[in-house]
């Protein structure tokens, strides 16, 4: 049997290198994953400055950019290391469990390099030639887009633009009916210096994410950036472009509430191990024992129905019909019960951690860590 005193131990499947966090990945994306782990020192020294600046330092934003972070689901055929989905999840969940809203930012801005399979390759080459490319998405709102010779005139305001401040370029929703539910939407790209930020992202949860409103005024966008939101024409061959936008957006993000719950099991572990000369660590207690075994049970399962359901989408996506719509379905069913999984997992640890902290000081970059955790998950 076990020693009970080894019974809470970090959850491996974020903390060992190399680990594929999601089962049955390939080693695609090593490269992306090791880059997490040698910039959690950075990340860690800059921590306090999220809040305070509520959005990503310079320093660390650039760190993540230079490491291709805010890439991973480039084409390959554009330079790009076109990511398969579970490659992704592992490197948006390794990113979360260092923080959240870093791990947030990188599930949105490599998301949204996807655009890389839709837009005309000179296009997409000239955005990405800017080595710190970052393309800040917002679906919140719908905008108006005005038909014009050689593209449309764009106007309106758009919530939720994470990482806003350090964007190059902004996808937004418009219609050039606004007033008429059924007309088609179309996904804009206005550059950074067309757009105006609006410096109202005072928030608990991820405040280092930056996601502030943004606006744009009668500003011209030329039709080659511009894409149909819906029945999209892939440009690349590869299975990530022929998949279903929504789905596969819904999936960027997948991994961020994991690897918060990720590093909750990781924060936790070091405030149970408890000061030095301590008789009774928190570790030793039965029902903690427990509940960490539940937590990491938890999380494993709801990661396990995410790679079925996206193995299933996968599958279903060249075939059509009633199986790509159940297919579709389940991604989604997934996914929130990732999201909702997550949040109890959180919640479990931290009640825990709360029992031990009446009775005795914790150390306070375990406590820090637990209350911050808490509050990212519940945005």
């Amino acid at each position: 049997m076990r020693d009970s005193s080894h019974a809470v131990e970090t959850d491996e499947v974020t903390s060992r290198p190399g680990s594929n966090v999601m089962a049955g990945t390939p080693d695609r994306g090593h490269r992306e994953f090791e880059a997490v782990q040698a910039l959690a020192p950075l990340i860690a020294a800059h921590r306090n400055a999220f809040d305070r600046e509520r959005r990503l330092p310079d320093a660390v934003f650039a760190a993540l950019a230079d490491a291709g972070l805010f890439r991973l689901w480039l084409p390959q055929a554009l330079g790009g290391p076109e990511l398969s989905p579970f490659a992704f999840a592992r490197v948006v969940e390794a990113a979360s469990a260092v923080d959240g809203s870093v791990g947030w930012l990188v599930g949105n801005g490599a998301g949204m390099s996807r655009i890389g399979g839709y837009l005309d390759q000179s296009v997409v080459r000239e955005w990405y030639a800017d080595p710190r490319a970052f393309v800040a998405s917002a679906t919140g709102a719908v905008g108006t887009a005005t038909a014009v010779a050689g593209g449309y005139r764009l106007s309106g305001r758009w919530p939720f633009g994470s990482g806003a401040h350090h964007a190059t370029r902004f996808m937004v929703l418009a219609s050039v009916k606004p007033d008429d539910p059924a007309s088609p939407l179309l996904c804009c790209y206005p550059g950074r210096e067309d757009v105006t930020i609006l410096d109202n992202w005072h928030v608990s949860g991820l405040r280092g994410t930056g996601s502030c409103d943004f606006e744009v005024r009668d500003i011209f966008v030329p039709a080659a950036h511009v894409h149909p939101f819906l029945g999209l024409r892939p440009t690349q061959p590869g299975l990530l472009y022929r998949m279903p936008p929504s789905s596969v957006f819904a999936w960027s993000i997948c991994g961020m509430p994991l690897g918060i719950a990720s590093g909750a099991i990781t924060s936790f572990a070091e405030l149970a191990k408890g000061r030095a000369g301590s008789r009774a660590a928190l570790r030793d207690r039965e029902i903690v024992q427990a509940t960490v075994g539940r937590t990491r049970a938890m999380l494993r399962a709801a990661r396990a129905f995410l790679v079925d359901a996206m193995t299933e989408l996968m599958a279903a996506t060249d075939i059509g019909g009633q199986g790509l719509v159940e297919a579709r379905a389940d991604i989604r069913i997934a996914n929130a019960h990732a999201a909702e999984t997550a949040t109890s997992v959180t919640e479990m640890l931290a009640a825990s951690a709360g029992a031990s902290l009446s009775s005795r000081p914790a150390p306070s970059s375990a406590r820090s860590a637990m209350c911050a955790r808490r509050r990212s998950i519940s945005r």
